[in-house]
């Protein structure tokens, strides 16, 4: 193998918001780690120092103060390894985001970013000025372009650095995670490779950021627009990348000892989401422990799997809370679960309370028959006991409703959706039920009884979920297309439902449009989750 002109270390790591001196600490170390390898340069994901997304942090002048001073500090250690950093930095009154190649002798060149996505999760133009021209750094005979994400998915920066002479070109990125989006960003990267002739390398961002999540996936793209190497999902890692070729050049760019990314089920991955978004937002929010309600059903069954894969069974508390309709079986599936994961579980019958409730009401209820009323005083009851436990105990209460239930409202507000975070909020039933399947081929721990039973809420007698409910694969149909792809209803019936059903459930949608709201956050895994990614007002006439 010839002699590497250069070699760069990649930092997919998690830099928190908001943490600009814990980051900038962090980035030391890394540094350090990367010049002990002998990396030339470390580059980190955008925003690395303030983190992404800093939100209205930006709009605080002592926020930008605490970025300015330590991007100053790590400019004035005289490392012998490069750094290019992203941050976000005020010029001439006007705030940019930015990517800033240190050398040792400070500050060398400053790259702006180019376009700013406006769509979907990001609102970067409420923040950020856009810039003109792209930045090309000359070391060691090589002239490297600078991009920062979005001008990666436009042919035009990565043109304008191949015109300015570059030889390869590095991008910068806070890039969140869904389904299928590694392969939509290989496509891209890809394009502008070949479109340039420059080999591309792409470092991400990793970590859970409230209801965002990013799965870092960092890759290296040959001139030709070959994937070379790609990143595991999820993990931190420091990576590198040889660079080869005689100044002025073509140059061959090889991966250095990258973990493998073997192929997996989708399912695999994201499971791995909701466990890496669960544990970082616990971690990040200063709490030593969770509870949950464990009610021998799907979709609590599976969040318990993943509290204990995020944070270890000795921090999760599972909670039974069965009522008079509580099934015998549920109670049994539930205990054996908590048996099966070792965690601590215990039981708080909701009958005295339920009871009370129903007593005190009485004479307000006179004449009138029971109806749902009472369904979500019993879920009301949990509720209160649940947010009880983790007052007096200070665990977060994690909630336990999918992305079908929130869509088309059946919850309980004040009930079950009582909660600090919720990891399968934006996880389809149909695909709770794959996700548990999945889990189970790796070590049996949800119940098959659980998975194999029809759902209920149990909330009266022989209920199940479909007595309220189309079947969930229908169910889940009509949403994906009406949430994710705004298709009309009349091209959901031509896909072969029915248009009673189709107007039933989209006038759910839009009618629990204020339940969604006083819910709690949950880890984005589809390309259009509920919350920044999908704006509805609540009072509409809309129908």
């Amino acid at each position: 193998m010839p002699q590497a002109v250069y070699r760069i270390a990649l930092a997919q790591h998690d830099f928190p918001v908001g943490a600009v001196k814990d980051n900038s600490l962090r980035l030391q170390g890394l540094r350090d780690q990367a010049g002990a390898a002998g990396a030339d340069l470390l580059l980190t994901p955008e925003l690395a120092l303030s983190g992404y997304p800093p939100e209205d942090l930006l709009f605080r002048p002592g926020f930008q103060a605490r970025v300015d001073h330590e991007l100053a500090g790590l400019a004035s250690t005289g490392h012998a390894t490069d750094l290019l950093l992203g941050h976000p930095s005020r010029i001439d009154g006007r705030l940019y985001n930015c990517a800033s190649w240190i050398d040792a002798s400070g500050v060398r060149a400053t790259a702006r970013k180019q376009r700013l996505p406006n769509y979907t999760v990001f609102d970067e133009k409420r923040y950020f000025t856009e810039s003109a021209g792209t930045t090309v750094v000359e070391v060691r005979g090589l002239r490297i372009g600078v991009l920062i994400c979005e001008d990666a998915w436009f042919a035009e920066p990565a043109a304008a650095a191949r015109a300015d002479g570059a030889q390869l070109l590095l991008v910068l990125n806070a890039s969140p995670y869904h389904q299928g989006k590694c392969a939509d960003r290989a496509a891209v990267l890809s394009a502008r490779a070949r479109e340039t002739g420059l080999p591309l390398i792409y470092c991400n961002l990793v970590g859970g950021q409230d209801d965002l999540l990013f799965d870092g996936q960092s890759m290296l793209l040959a001139a030709d627009g070959t994937l070379q190497a790609l990143a595991p999902a999820f993990a931190d890692h420091l990576l590198l990348i040889d660079v080869d070729g005689a100044a002025g050049g073509a140059l061959t760019c090889t991966p250095v000892d990258w973990p493998a990314t073997p192929a997996e089920p989708a399912e695999a991955e994201v499971y791995r989401a909701l466990v890496r978004a669960t544990g970082d937002y616990v971690r990040k929010n200063g709490f030593k422990q969770v509870l949950l309600g464990l009610s021998g059903g799907i979709d609590s069954a599976l969040t318990l799997a993943i509290a204990v894969d995020a944070l270890g069974a000795d921090r999760v508390l599972a909670v039974l809370l069965p009522s008079r309709y509580t099934s015998a079986l549920s109670n049994d599936e539930a205990w054996a679960q908590a048996r099966t994961q070792g965690v601590r579980a215990q039981m708080l019958p909701i009958e005295a309370p339920f009871a009370a409730f129903i007593d005190t009401l009485a004479p307000a209820f006179a004449d009138r028959a029971p109806d749902i009323t009472e369904e979500n005083l019993q879920a009301r009851c949990r509720g209160v006991l649940l947010m009880a436990l983790s007052n007096k105990f200070g665990g977060l209460l994690l909630t336990t409703g999918n992305k079908s239930e929130m869509a088309v409202g059946y919850s309980t507000i004040y009930g079950d959706m009582c909660g600090g975070f919720a990891p399968i909020k934006d996880v389809y039933k149909t695909q709770v039920y794959a996700l548990a399947r999945w889990r189970n081929s790796q070590s049996p721990v949800i119940p098959q009884a659980v998975i194999d039973r029809p759902p209920s809420a149990e909330l009266r007698e022989n209920q199940t979920d479909q007595d309220s409910l189309p079947p969930y694969a229908v169910l889940d149909d009509i949403l994906r297309r009406f949430i994710e792809h705004d298709e009309p209803r009349a091209v959901i019936v031509a896909a072969g439902h029915d248009w009673a059903t189709v107007a039933r459930v989209t006038g759910l949608v839009l009618k629990n449009e204020y339940k969604r709201r006083q819910s709690a956050p949950g880890p984005r895994v589809t390309a259009r989750s509920f919350g920044r990614d999908r704006r509805f007002p609540i009072s509409s006439g809309y129908r």
